[in-house]
């Protein structure tokens, strides 16, 4: 009687296994990207309420604050909320009301750790406050706000693609 063969040869296996390698080499790097993509919106979404804060100065008083505090008072903007969480260590206003994040929370990725990314206002033709993100360039028919210099350390490969140039 003849037997029937049963299971996979060890030629089979190997090659399984190599595809399977080759796929987990690929994603790996890919993921990681991904997870510090993830931790730079966080500050994102914190200085949302910076933002606000500072387009509402410029329409209040027709100039740009040069530093945030939660008092405010002259050229400060005042601030109130988080201001810092799981990966940014610290939002903060500057000269031209460009708003710097820094990430170096507790739980950041070392490779952005104690990097900027920097929001600078611009105004449009209305005098409404256009936020140009990161490596963005200043859309046209926008000015950059005086003084405005924020800089921006952080890597193209981790920026959303609203900051992208």
């Amino acid at each position: 009687m003849k037997k029937v063969a049963r299971g996979f040869t060890l030629i089979e296996l190997m090659i399984v296994v190599a595809i399977i390698g080759i796929l987990v080499a690929i994603a790996i790097p890919a993921y990681h990207y991904y997870t510090i993509r993830a931790q730079v919106s966080e500050g994102l979404t914190l200085a949302d309420g910076y933002k606000t804060a500072v387009a509402d100065y410029y329409a209040e008083y027709g100039a740009m604050p040069s530093s945030s505090s939660t008092a405010g008072g002259a050229g400060v903007v005042q601030v109130t909320g988080i201001t810092s969480g799981k990966y940014t260590s610290k939002i903060a206003v500057g000269p031209g009301g460009s708003i710097t994040i820094t990430y170096a929370g507790p739980q950041v990725n070392a490779t952005i750790y104690n990097l900027t990314l920097a929001l600078n206002p611009g105004l449009d033709q209305n005098y409404d406050v256009i936020w140009i993100c990161g490596l963005s360039s200043t859309p046209s028919g926008v000015t950059l706000a005086s003084g405005a210099a924020g800089s921006t350390s952080l890597g193209s490969q981790f920026l959303p693609a609203s900051c992208h140039s």
